[in-house]
C-alpha cells in the first residue's frame, strides 16, 4: 500500500514537471508566451514589463528547456509506472540523483545569471519530490 501511494505521488510530481515544461515549450511561440513572460518579469524584479522574451535566441532556448522538462517528466512517470513496482529503491535513487544534479546546476547558474529568485523557486520542485518519496516525512518524523 505504501509503495502504491508513493508511486502515485511520484507520478503526480512527474506530471507537474512535464506540465511546466509544456508551458515553457509553448512560450516559444509569442502568442502563448504570456505566463512565462510574466514569471520571468516577476523573477527579474521589478515587475515592469521589460522582459519580453521576444528574441529568436531566447525563444529557441525556451523551446529547448521546455522540451527537456517534458522529457524529464515523462521519463520520471515511466520510471514510477514500470520500475517502481519492482525496485522502488532504484527509482528513488535514480530520480533523486538526477534531481539533486539539476537543482545544483540550475540554482548555481540562476545565481550567476543574476536571478537568485529562480534558485529559491527551485526549492519547490526539490520539496515536491522529497515529499513524493516520503523523504521529507522521514526527515521530520
Amino acid at each position: 500500500m505504501e509503495n502504491e501511494r508513493t508511486q502515485a505521488w511520484v507520478k503526480t510530481a512527474a506530471a507537474l514537471v512535464a506540465a511546466f515544461g509544456l508551458v515553457f515549450a509553448l512560450a516559444a511561440w509569442p502568442p502563448l508566451a504570456g505566463p512565462v513572460v510574466f514569471a520571468v518579469d516577476l523573477f527579474i524584479w521589478p515587475l515592469d514589463g521589460q522582459q519580453m522574451l521576444a528574441a529568436p535566441e531566447t525563444r529557441v532556448f525556451i523551446a529547448i528547456s521546455g522540451g527537456l522538462m517534458v522529457g524529464w517528466g515523462v521519463t520520471l512517470w515511466k520510471l514510477a509506472a514500470h520500475l517502481m513496482p519492482v525496485d522502488p529503491a532504484a527509482v528513488r535513487s535514480i530520480t533523486m540523483t538526477g534531481l539533486y544534479c539539476w537543482f545544483a546546476v540550475d540554482s548555481l547558474a540562476s545565481v550567476m545569471a543574476g536571478v537568485p529568485v529562480n534558485a529559491a523557486a527551485n526549492v519547490s520542485f526539490l520539496v515536491l519530490f522529497l515529499v513524493a518519496f516520503g523523504q521529507w516525512r522521514a526527515a521530520h518524523a
